[in-house]
């Protein structure tokens, strides 16, 4: 498998990678040596799953009457089976490679603008359309690796007869989108426009356990924050969450428009063959955005005001010592004005030369003192 590229990873807080790391192993242990089974009524999906090693994983040619497979195809005689309007390939690439992507782009009649997209880092969310009729789909994934929130890119392009996906960088195995749908050919039938569909439902219903890490991380940081003591690493820990809430917001947004173009597009805009059905399934993609949105937007506002009260309650902290500082600051106030008096070493002063003189300064300033220590702290400053 290719090395993932290290402009893709998002840097995590150490602590707030452990953090996360025991939450994830509490809440996938069961699941951990198992692939994730697609459900596109589930609320969400399991994020761990073995990664696949082949940059071909999957090129088949499904029946567009029974939604079957009919058989395995080489990349090489992609071209040939396109010729048949009856069936449909469904290609599914892993970081391939340049050969790959050159073949691939022959063989499907591909923009090289789309093909440079589909490999580079950093995209943004977009969809675009040809006018070979190809519509070329690009979004972002979110992965937990190592400990750590990893982001990578799925290319689709959709045409009349194909769909093909190209991952690179972390995400989870389409294998169970596959498995799902091999066993409902019923939808299959329908076209390559409902593999899309179901690998978008896929990829935003994984966004879900990610934000749901997040709002777990801060749950656990509200203990540091109601404490009077400054600490720069739960200020740390609070800043490392919001950067990765922007960072999650910027991945899930685009998407939306996405799902828009598939929902309000002119007739000229798309293949022809792209039926009016998806539309609701289109529409139950854009509920899971709209949810993962309002998730993002609510915790992030959680996390402002939770770091407005942290430092609100830091000052308030620091307000105390201030006011402790003052009351002792008064009390000491009182022996230092009289020793200064007494101090200044004049020959005719009050009681200067009386045998108790001492002992009655020494009562006065206990005296003086304990009433303003009482007064202080029934005011609460001490």
């Amino acid at each position: 498998m290719a090395k993932i590229p290290s402009q893709l990873t998002a840097p995590i807080n150490s602590q707030f990678a452990s953090n996360l790391s025991a939450r994830l192993k509490r809440t996938s242990a069961k699941t951990v040596a198992e692939s994730p089974v697609y459900n596109p009524h589930a609320p969400h999906f399991d994020p761990e799953t073995p990664r696949e090693h082949d940059e071909i994983i999957n090129c088949y040619a499904y029946s567009r009457k029974t939604g079957k497979p009919v058989c395995a195809v080489t990349l090489s005689d992609v071209s040939e089976t396109l010729a048949d309007d009856n069936l449909f390939i469904w290609l599914g690439l892993f970081e391939p490679s340049a050969d790959t992507l050159k073949t691939m782009q022959a063989e499907f009649d591909l923009h090289e603008l789309a093909l440079e997209d589909a490999v580079a880092t950093h995209q943004r969310a977009k969809i675009e359309s040809y006018t070979n009729g190809t519509v070329f789909i690009l979004v972002r994934t979110a992965q937990i690796i190592d400990d750590m929130i990893r982001y990578g890119n799925t290319s689709m392009f959709l045409g009349k007869n194909f769909i093909i996906t190209v991952r690179t960088g972390p995400s989870v195995s389409y294998a169970s989108v596959r498995d799902y749908y091999r066993t409902r050919p019923e939808k299959l039938k329908l076209g390559p426009i409902f593999v899309l569909q179901a690998i978008l439902d896929f990829v935003v219903d994984n966004y879900l356990p990610i934000i749901a890490s997040l709002d777990d991380h801060l749950r656990e940081q509200e203990r540091a924050i109601f404490s009077y003591d400054f600490s720069r690493d739960t200020l740390r820990r609070l800043y490392d969450l919001k950067s990765q809430l922007i960072h999650m917001r910027g991945v899930i947004l685009p998407v939306q428009d996405i799902c828009n173009f598939f929902l309000n597009h002119k007739k000229d805009e798309l293949v022809s063959n792209i039926p009016s059905t998806a539309k609701p399934y289109f529409r139950d993609i854009n509920d899971h955005l709209l949810q993962a949105l309002d998730a993002v937007n609510g915790l992030n506002e959680m996390l402002s005001v939770a770091m407005d009260t942290y430092m609100a309650v830091v000052n308030m902290g620091q307000n105390d010592v201030v006011r402790q500082l003052a009351a002792w600051a008064g009390i000491l106030a009182v022996p230092t004005a009289i020793a200064g008096i007494y101090g200044m070493n004049f020959d005719v002063m009050p009681e200067l030369h009386y045998k108790y003189g001492y002992f009655v300064v020494l009562i006065v300033i206990a005296v003086v003192c304990s009433i303003l220590y009482r007064q202080f702290k029934r005011l609460g400053w001490l």
